[in-house]
């Protein structure tokens, strides 16, 4: 199966031009009942054709031989709710939180100075020790077992489109955690899910397998990066926070074959592109005028834009995502932006649901 090359134009590098317009009521609060009733905005980047199906339809795209790639990372429920000395209430979301440093990188509302702490439950406080440059809080907290303290009474750490004002977050929060994590989450290390694994069920999965699909997994623990937003007026100009993958040997073996006989590549989410692309980058290997990958785990800051040339993918499995974000931007590399921003148009004249909680869509 070849790949698409897409060429950039002038237009392309500039990030005003990566903005749509989206009803407020198209951003999806919570996700669909069942998993696999998400829908599932189909893209054909050789017709410029679009088709709307379910997400339950996905398997109908793919045949023996082709390789679906996952990401089994793990959210941990990175959030805590505590006061301020004065009683003034304070949110934490922890950057690294499976770190065992006795400091630990956060983002924190409202703004606290240095040398003020926050409490916690059980105990716990933390210390402001400095500022970062980039908007990082470093702070020390007075007590260990930070994980363990964060999985019995963090929160998932959702996105701000996702309203949990109040109470809400509370009272939603088992919901939230089994809902905004995927079926196959298996290694600790996320701050946000990848999203596009969340429409994914045992028997979706299950009918895969039946049908000769190979599935492989790598892992890349889904931080800050991700979502910061881009302040760059020029896409070139954007530096990404790196972010740690892993690809095994058995898996990248898996993949392998797949390229090899010129099979469908799919990669679940624009998480496992920047793992798969930053491995061809770091370790990759060619032969036959194929571009092959080896076991790593390493850091990538990679930023995929448009003009930028995939080695490993031809299909990818994404959602609906935010106006000038990387990832609807990767997307936009991937197909062209003006197919993406035409799709888009499309998705909210069809009411589609967006962002983390919404639909699903598949770039063929």
């Amino acid at each position: 199966m070849k790949r698409l090359f897409i060429k950039m134009t002038c237009k392309d590098d500039l990030l005003s031009n990566y903005n749509y317009e989206i009803p407020e009521e198209l951003i999806a609060q919570k996700p669909v009942e069942n998993r696999q009733d998400s829908r599932l905005f189909v893209v054909n980047r050789k017709t410029q054709k679009f088709y709307h199906r379910k997400f339950s339809d996905i398997t109908e795209y793919f045949s023996t031989g082709d390789c679906l790639i996952i990401n089994i990372t793990k959210v941990v429920p990175s959030r805590l709710l505590g006061r301020k000395k004065s009683g003034g209430k304070v949110e934490v979301l922890f950057l690294d939180p499976c770190q065992k440093d006795e400091y630990y990188k956060v983002l924190i509302k409202p703004f606290i100075s240095v040398g003020k702490k926050a409490y916690f439950e059980n105990g716990y406080e933390c210390e402001i020790m400095s500022k970062t440059e980039s908007g990082e809080t470093i702070v020390r907290f007075n007590k260990s077992g930070i994980l363990k303290f964060l999985q019995e009474h963090g929160i998932m750490p959702l996105p701000p489109y996702i309203k949990r004002k109040g109470g809400l977050a509370r009272e939603l929060s088992d919901f939230d955690r089994e809902r905004y994590q995927t079926i196959y989450a298996k290694t600790l290390g996320a701050i946000a899910t990848p999203t596009a694994g969340l429409h994914f069920t045992e028997n979706i999965l299950k009918t895969f397998k039946e049908k000769g699909i190979n599935i492989a997994t790598l892992t890349l623990h889904v931080g800050w990066g991700t979502f910061k937003s881009i302040t760059a007026a020029e896409l070139k100009n954007h530096n990404m926070l790196p972010e740690k993958f892993t690809i095994d040997k058995t898996n990248a073996e898996i993949i392998n074959l797949a390229i090899n006989n010129n099979k469908r590549i799919a990669a679940v989410g624009t998480t496992s592109v920047r793992a798969l692309e930053s491995a061809a980058g770091k370790v990759g290997f060619s032969k036959n005028d194929k571009t092959f990958i080896k076991d790593c785990s390493e850091e990538t800051s990679i930023f995929i834009y448009p003009g930028y040339k995939f080695k490993i993918i031809n299909t990818l499995v994404t959602n609906l995502h935010l106006p000038k974000s990387t990832p609807l931007i990767m997307a936009s590399a991937f197909s062209s932006r003006e197919i993406m921003l035409k799709a888009y148009k499309e998705a909210v004249k069809e009411k589609y649901r967006f962002f983390s909680y919404g639909d699903s869509m598949l770039i063929l």
